[in-house]
């Protein structure tokens, strides 16, 4: 993937047909990096063709892990592994780094790690992990250029995370399933990506459990054994490409995701006028009539969740009146409307709180809340993608215009989806890599 990969997308009306997702980056890197605290080899299948895969490939070869790719399987072998620094070559790359500093920690007693990546959406909580590596037991000191650590021993503690980080709470359970004695973890996430990675701990031997008020309790164990396991499909890829449907008048319909998980994005959508047709292997979404405004708040699992809304807000200019999200995760995560404006959407930020509810974000001067008014003909536009979930949303937003548009800098795109180009091409969208 060329870091100037560029799209060109001409829409020619309804998007209509069959998208099977795989699992999703959220999930097979995390898996990828649990497989390290286990003696023998781990297979995680389902896998997507992400360059985040790539990416977390490289970090662990580079620490002398077997890694091999065939097909949609990705079976770690971690044995013996020749170094406990990631290179500084994948500084900024992804957000991966940070969670090897615990197998790390267990397996050579020492790590470095450089400074984690990601797309650029608002603070990340690095300050979560280290307070609670440090309350493990280990030492670390934060560098210019990343985290060193050492540990010789790293016990069980309670630990109560500020806000119930996903990636924090992965730091956590990843460190405390072969440190000596218990760990509980308070106001943990328990998003289904932060499940099925503690579902894969369990299946390779961890001794932990989820109480009904957001605690982990983990029992450390000495020793973890090699697991397979099947990811299941990506819910923000799900929910993005019902989007699609609705948005150019068609309708999608999208196999290799359950139900459950997508439980209230299909409540969003079905107030906004979309009905459903849902069985145990695909759900379709269509919209008979006019699409209705919507008042929707990011949360933690299980609100509505903050990757579903730049899909949602490109919806949301199809929707006859005014409609507003809140977004009460991440700070930053409205970069991507400068770009929709451009295309002709009519949208507003705020500072305020605009939702139903007074959020973290509500003293501060960020902007977190948006008010789009529909329903607007949006029209084609030249876009530099800034992030991976606004990527997708000027996919959408560009099969429903009314001209052609040229998508820049798509490494970022292609850094989260299973083959995008091929799915929307596949659904009838003209897509095409131009030089």
């Amino acid at each position: 993937m060329a870091e100037g990969s560029t799209w060109g997308v001409e829409p020619i009306g309804p998007l209509r047909g069959d998208v099977t997702v795989r699992g999703s980056k959220n999930a097979i890197t995390k898996h990828m990096v649990a497989a390290l605290l286990s003696d023998t080899p781990s297979v995680i299948s389902n896998a997507p063709e992400i360059g985040d895969v790539d990416i977390t490939a490289q970090m662990l070869r580079a620490l002398g892990v077997v890694v091999r790719v065939e097909a949609d399987k990705i079976c770690v072998e971690p044995p013996v592994i020749g170094g406990s620094r990631v290179p500084l070559e994948f500084t900024g790359l992804n957000r991966i780094p940070i969670l090897l500093v615990g197998p790390l920690l267990h397996r050579v007693g020492e790590a470095f790690v450089p400074m984690v990546g990601g797309d650029r959406i608002g603070t990340r909580p690095v300050d979560f992990h280290v307070e609670a590596l440090r309350q493990l037991g280990a030492e670390v000191e934060q560098t210019p250029e990343g985290l060193e650590a050492k540990a010789v021993k790293l016990r069980g503690a309670r630990i109560r995370l500020p806000f119930p980080s996903v990636m924090a709470t992965e730091t956590i359970l990843l460190t405390a399933v072969l440190a000596e004695g218990r760990t509980i973890i308070e106001n943990a996430a328990i998003e289904p990506e932060v499940i099925e990675l503690a579902l894969f701990l369990q299946r390779m031997g961890a001794h932990l459990e989820l109480r009904p008020d957001r605690r982990f309790i983990i029992e450390g164990v000495e020793t973890l054994t090699g697991a397979n396991h099947r990811l299941n499909g990506d819910r923000i890829e799900a929910f993005s490409y019902l989007v699609a449907g609705l948005m150019t008048g068609g309708e999608v319909r999208v196999h290799g995701c359950p139900q459950g998980r997508l439980i209230t994005a299909i409540a969003t959508l079905q107030g906004m006028g979309a009905t459903f047709e849902i069985t145990d292997d695909w759900l379709l979404a269509k919209a008979d009539g006019p699409l209705k405004t919507a008042v929707v708040d990011t949360d933690t699992h299980p609100g509505f969740m903050t990757d579903w809304q730049s899909p949602l807000v490109v919806l949301f200019t199809q929707a006859e009146g005014m409609s507003v999200l809140h977004e009460t995760v991440f700070e930053n995560r409205f970069n991507y409307v400068d770009a929709l404006r451009a295309m002709g959407a009519e949208a507003e930020l705020y500072n305020n709180c605009l939702g139903s509810r007074p959020c973290r974000f509500r003293e501060t001067s960020a902007l977190h809340s948006i008010v789009v008014r529909g329903r607007t003909q949006l029209r084609g536009a030249n876009i530099t993608v800034p992030d991976v979930r606004g990527g997708f949303a000027y996919v959408i937003a560009a099969a429903a215009a009314d001209g052609p548009s040229t998508l820049r800098d798509v490494h970022h795109l292609e850094r989260g989806y299973h083959r995008p180009l091929e799915a929307f091409a596949g659904l009838g969208l003209h897509i095409n890599r131009v030089a």
